[in-house]
Parts: C-alpha cells; structure tokens; sequence
C-alpha cells in the first residue's frame, strides 16, 4: 500500500496547485501588462519613461500599506474570503485602468490597484504552510510561482492579440488592460466556494489522510514553539527576517526594472512591430520554466536554502550586465535575458522557504507580509529608476547597470542569513 505521506500529499496538490497556479497567473498578467500596453499608451497620453516608471511602480506603494495586517487576516480569520476579496476587488480596477485619460489617472488607479492586491501573494505562501509541511514546502512553493514566467510567456503574446482590438473607437491598449482585469473577478467567487482553509475542514480529503496532515502540520508548530515562541512584535525585529526584506527589496527593485522595461527595450533594440515585441519577449520567459522548478526540487532534495536563493540572483547581475554587450544583436540580448529570467525567478521557491524554516502561525504571516510588502516597494524602486535615468541619459544602459547592483546587493545580503534553523530573541 502506498504510504499515506505519498498519497496525501499528491491528493492536496492535485486539489489545491492547478487552482492557486490559475489565480496567480491572473494574478502576475494583471500586475505587469502595463508594460505591454506601455508600448502604445505612452505614445498615445504622451507619458515620458519617467511618467510611465512612477505610475507602473507606485502600484507597490499602495500594495505596501495593507500587506502585513492581510497576511495576518489570512492566517487567523479564512484564507479563501481574504483571497476571493482581493481578486474581485482588484478585477475591477485593472478593468477601469484601460480608461485612464492622463498621468495623474494613471497615478491613483495604480496605487488603488496594489492597495486592492495586498496580501495576495503572502496569503498564499503562509496558506501552503496550511497544507504542506516543511520538507514539501520548496517543491509546492516552486509550482504556485512557476505562474509567474507561464502569465508572461502566454502574457506576452495574449497581450499583442488583445491590442490589435478597435471596438466602440478604443484603442487596442485599453482592451488589453479592461478585458485582462474580468478573469480576477470570476475567479474570486470561485475561490468562496472553492479554497478550503484548514485540513481538518477538507471534505474531499479521506479521514485517515486529513487527520494524518492535521497530526504532522501541528507537530511542526509544536517543534517550533519548543524552540522558543516568538510573538508578531519579536519576530518582526528578527535580524534574519531584517536582511530577508533586504533581500527581497533589492531584487524585486532588479526584477520589475527589467519586466515593465523589457518590452520597450527590446524595442527600441529590434525596432520590430508591437506584436512582434510581445512574441520576443515570451522567450525569457518559457526559458526560466524548467529552471525554477529544478531549483525548487534540489533545493527541497537537499534541505539547503541559502545557496539556492543567492546563486540565481547573482546569475541575475551577471548576465543583465554582459546584456549590454550585446549591442544590437538582438539575439544576444534575448539569450542574456534568458538567463536574467531564470535567475528572477528560480530563487523564489528556497527564498520563500528561508521563513517558514524559524517562524510559524501569526509570527510567520506577520513576516512573510513584513517581507514582501517592504520588499515589493523595491517594484517602485526599479522602474522609476530605469525610467528617469533613461529620460536624462537617452539610453537604458544606466538603468540597467542600477539594477545589475540592486541584484549584486542582494546576493550578498542572502549570504548573510544564518545557516541554522534556530532564531533568537
């Protein structure tokens, strides 16, 4: 008979993954197509490369406000009516983002739009704590954010079609943006009925596999309280999960830098069409797929976090900067962005694991929230800065040496976490 840990584990995945992976490719499709529909929009509001970074980045602002106190709500009221709020919430208003008719519009329905996001992505790290337990978190980490390099290889070219669209006199950018925003609210009444939040709760779940994962899900919090307990205050002031935000502020600053400039950089390399572009730039993406979760497997096979985190990000340094040698061989420049992409994203599953090793429950979510909404003000960071230096230099070279050492620093800051488990107050 196959043991119940084989067989428990692949029932929760086949329930829970195809689900979570569908609301987080929503998710990403909404967060970046800005950058496709910057490829007409701009020319046609007359939005500088700065205008453009500034509102592409402030959506993190707005995102940072009410990050920690959603992530806690996910660990102690219901992950599924927190996530199914976000999503029909932020539906709406990446619908209403195609009807923007100047800069300042642009401004408020981005930072509007990140408020309404906020929590999303925590939530569903500290929701997988509910389901899988430490020696399986990496690999179910690895399959919820491999939505993150699928929403842009099918983005990409879904984001082209959508902009050849010219209904009711609208340009084909403001379709791309309004009809992209209605899978989100679909998908958030789904979630209601959908998501379950604990174990224990899962009907579809057989008895002796439920109390199984139940039983093993709470031996792990009792071994981490044994340890000793951490409230939200003392968890939050940890010097691990201090360098963790660093961490993440600094590639995130690398990661949304080259994800809202890419399309235009490629363009204005290639000099191709807008179709066109959108097609090119899919192929970093498809090239990271295997990648990450390759490094999500290795990394759950050996139980090493650290090195799997910082080596993909100093790939990410490495080969922005060769980029710029390319010159305009557009074929250079894609393989080196191939590589940038693998190393954005292939860090994501041991990094996201670094927490969960130290902290559980409301500590946990505090931090987890902690991380990525300090983090994810380096989505501010990156593209403001690719878009002023450009304005003031004329070329993307400065910016793109800016997020070669965001990623540099941020390597070297992961080195710096403690190799134990254990935390002290």
């Amino acid at each position: 008979m196959e043991p119940i840990a084989e067989r428990t584990r692949r029932r929760v995945t086949r329930r829970l993954m195809p689900f979570l992976f569908l609301l987080y490719i929503v998710a990403y499709l909404d967060r970046v197509n800005v950058g496709y529909a910057a490829l007409e929009m701009t020319r046609d509001l007359g939005f500088s490369n700065e205008v453009f970074g500034f509102g592409a980045g402030i959506f993190f602002v707005g995102y940072f406000l009410l990050e920690i106190p959603g992530t806690i709500l996910v660990e102690l009221w219901s992950a599924r009516k927190w996530i199914a709020r976000i999503l029909i919430s932020w539906g709406l208003l990446a619908s209403v983002t195609g009807l923007i008719q100047n800069a300042q519009q642009f401004y408020w329905i981005r930072f509007l739009l990140g408020a309404a996001e906020a929590g999303f992505f925590p939530g569903i790290i500290v929701y997988l704590t509910h389901w899988y337990r430490y020696e399986d978190r990496g690999k179910a980490v690895a399959m919820f954010m491999a939505a993150i390099p699928i929403s842009n290889l099918f983005g990409a070219p879904l984001s082209g079609l959508l902009m050849k669209i010219d209904w009711l006199g609208l340009a084909g950018w403001r379709w791309l943006l309004i009809l992209e925003g209605v899978p989100a609210l679909i998908l958030g009444v789904a979630t209601i009925y959908y998501l379950t939040d604990w174990p224990r709760e899962a009907k579809w779940l057989p008895e002796d596999e439920r109390e199984w994962l139940t039983r093993e899900l709470e031996e792990e919090k009792r071994t981490k309280k044994a340890v000793k307990p951490l409230s939200v205050w003392q968890a939050l002031r940890q010097r691990d999960v201090v360098l963790l935000t660093l961490v993440y502020f600094f590639i995130v600053t690398a990661n949304y830098g080259f994800n809202f400039f890419i399309p235009k950089i490629v363009q204005k390399l290639s000099g191709m069409s807008t179709f066109q572009v959108t097609l090119v730039t899919a192929i970093p993406f498809l090239a990271s797929l295997p990648v990450m979760l390759l490094v999500g497997w290795h990394s759950d096979r050996t139980g090493e976090r650290r090195w799997h985190t910082a080596l993909p990000i100093f790939a990410v340094a490495v080969f922005l900067s060769l980029s710029q040698w390319a010159g305009d061989n557009v074929a250079l420049a894609i393989a080196a962005f191939s590589v940038v992409a693998m190393g954005l994203y292939s860090y994501l599953p041991s990094f996201w694991s670094l927490p969960t090793t130290f902290l559980s429950e409301a500590a946990a979510a505090a931090c987890i929230g902690l991380i990525n909404s300090v983090g994810n003000l380096g989505g501010f960071a990156g593209p403001y800065a690719v878009g002023f230096l450009s304005n003031k230099t004329g070329t993307y070279v400065a910016g793109v040496f800016y997020l070669v050492g965001s990623a540099a620093l941020s390597g070297l800051l992961v080195l710096l976490v403690r190799r134990t488990r254990k935390l002290t107050t």
